[in-house]
């Protein structure tokens, strides 16, 4: 076959399909999924309507068969306190937190992870301590991370058993900032 018969045949089936696709086309128009906005059917509706409905429902308006309009609020924490400093006779206060909380610890200082929390060192040079040979998870390089090993900044870090944590490195005179999600002890 040469070039131009090649050329001829790709023409005339490029035109039938597009012949075949526009008598198909009125046949295809009933199949449309839901109706014409605007119409009775599916009607468009503005903001302002909504807004009305929505203070209407609010203020007993609606009517009995009415679902009730759930508003978004934000809602509302109470901020997580500091722990406090133990003194020579205190123990360390344990928190809990459903949300990330951030958390300073200080050069001899250690922040202890309870079973299930989570750890992003985000600012200071830190260092894993655990007693047992597991370590803990570094789930964003998906390592394990054995005692003494550094622990990387920005990185999730689970801790699945209490007693492990994290603890400045030696040698620096500044302290860690951790974002902390679970029960945590600062000792």
């Amino acid at each position: 076959m040469n070039k131009l018969t090649k050329i001829s045949a790709l023409t005339a089936v490029l035109g039938i399909t597009l012949v075949a696709g526009s008598i198909m086309n009125p046949f295809a128009e009933g199949a449309s999924v839901g109706s014409q906005p605007g119409t009775a059917d599916d009607p468009v509706v503005t903001k302002s309507y909504v807004d009305q409905q929505i203070q209407k429902a609010l203020q007993g308006g609606g009517t009995a068969t009415q679902a009730p309009v759930a508003t978004a609020t934000p809602a509302t924490t109470a901020a997580p306190s500091k722990t406090p400093t133990p003194g020579p006779s205190s123990t360390p206060a344990q928190i809990a937190s459903t949300a990330y909380v951030i958390v300073d610890v200080k050069p001899g200082q250690t922040l202890i992870a309870g079973a299930g929390a989570e750890f992003i060192v985000r600012a200071g040079k830190a260092v894993i301590t655990t007693q047992d040979s597991n370590g803990v998870g570094d789930l964003t390089d998906g390592v394990d991370l054995a005692n003494g090993t550094a622990a990387p900044t920005n990185h999730l870090l689970s801790f699945p058993r209490e007693g492990r944590g994290i603890t400045v490195q030696d040698g620096q005179t500044l302290g860690l900032v951790v974002m902390v999600r679970g029960t945590y002890t600062l000792k």
